[in-house]
């Protein structure tokens, strides 16, 4: 992997006590922009993904997962609990532009390491504090993952089927709150860059996630309507679907909006008389008879592989994709001619084909120029070059378990 400094935040330090993915994720993100992530765990406080992986993959250093979420950053093993710890964090503090945690409300100032504390050590500097509600309000305690931030942010009352429970969301939400989190971390450097003033970001999980079900919210505001679970359907469109498929589950996503879309998919079907039956002869009607359309559409599909039924519709202009397992994802030909999978040299889990960067930038390319880090292995150069301590330091304070 290149070390070459790349991407549009090339020049950013970002001081990083993240620890569940959504926190992990937002950084990641601001590393495949260049900023370099100086990542800080302890024995005591380890990555929930080095901590839940580390019996499984038998090893700190040995989870795929762990690796996923942060290309690029360097390791840091620091024991905040202790005094000369502490000292240490507000030295890094001072040499960052950005500082990112999300411990539940309070951890940091329990350690001495609160927003006034580190704006004393660095009057510019831009801290993030990510939680479930927030670092205010009555719930502000309330401990929260991502299936919390989903059912306390509406979205899971929202997804799944009008005769099944709220679906509980997990890693997709993480990621969602990781990237909100990477985009308020952008506008504040920004902001910094502009007029030289730091700021403290509060940023409450469930909040992003409600955002997402904005149009949802509108519905009851304006209507007093209370939106509920439709499944794969839409609140307009018809046909809008998963289609089975002529193999053991496989499925393919057939949306229309518009006049010409139905009379293509009709022409495809082969069934151009469809278009005149007055159970569908407009949106409204087709969105009545909906169970009616989806029976005979399935009947279509279930000859074909979603491949040979997304080919057909897209040549005739109506959208259609498959339904991509893992297999379909990692051999699909259009993602491969884009470069979207990188191999990734991990100094333990050898080579590792990843998803790569989801930008590409014709002047400050985004990139993943190096493994997730070793446990604390980048000790040596956050404390020694970054911080200037002397060797000797160094290994005094590991021997002291304080680099630990």
């Amino acid at each position: 992997m290149s070390n070459t400094k790349t991407g549009p935040l090339s020049g950013v330090r970002i001081l990083d006590f993240t620890w569940a993915a959504a926190g992990p994720q937002g950084t990641l993100l601001a590393g495949f922009l260049g900023a370099e992530v100086l990542k800080v765990e302890s024995v005591r406080r380890l990555d929930l993904m080095r901590r839940g992986m580390s019996k499984l993959y038998e090893g700190f250093d040995n989870s795929p997962h762990l690796n996923d979420f942060n290309f690029n950053k360097l390791g840091v093993r620091l024991d905040l609990s202790k005094p000369e710890g502490r000292d240490l964090a507000i030295a890094l503090v001072s040499v960052c532009d950005a500082v990112v945690d999300n411990f539940r409300p309070g951890v940091l100032e329990r350690l001495g390491l609160g927003y006034s504390v580190m704006r004393r050590a660095n009057p510019s500097i831009v801290v993030l504090a990510a939680a479930n509600g927030g670092s205010t309000g009555p719930e502000s305690k309330f401990a929260g993952y991502a299936g919390i931030f989903n059912a306390l942010g509406g979205l899971g009352y929202l997804t799944g089927y009008p005769d099944s429970p709220p679906t509980m969301l997990r890693d997709s939400v993480d990621l969602r709150v990781g990237s909100a989190l990477a985009f308020a971390i952008v506008a504040a450097l920004y902001h910094r860059r502009q007029t030289g003033q730091g700021q403290f970001v509060d940023m409450a999980s469930r909040e992003v996630v409600t955002c997402l079900a904005g149009d949802q919210i509108l519905e009851y505001t304006m209507n007093g309507r209370n939106p509920t679970r439709q499944g794969n359907r839409d609140a307009v469109m018809a046909p809008h679907n998963v289609y089975r498929c002529r193999e053991n589950d496989t499925w393919v996503s057939i949306a229309v909006g518009t006049e010409d879309e139905w009379r293509a998919l009709c022409r495809v079907m082969g069934s151009a008389e469809l278009a005149s039956d007055p159970r569908f002869a407009d949106a409204y009607a087709r969105k009545k008879n909906e169970a009616d359309l989806d029976k005979l559409i399935t009947q279509w599909t279930k000859q074909r592989t979603p491949q040979e039924a997304t080919l057909l519709l897209q040549k005739a202009s109506v959208a259609a994709a498959p339904s991509m397992s893992m297999d379909d994802l990692l051999a699909d030909e259009h993602l491969q001619a884009r470069g979207a999978y990188v191999t990734v040299q991990h100094p333990v889990l050898g080579k590792q084909t990843n998803v790569g960067v989801p930008w590409k930038f014709s002047r400050t390319p985004a990139s993943i120029r190096r493994p997730g880090p070793l446990f604390g292995g980048h000790n040596p150069f956050v404390f020694g070059e970054i911080l200037g301590l002397p060797k000797s330091d160094v290994e005094r304070l590991t021997k002291a378990e304080v680099l630990s």
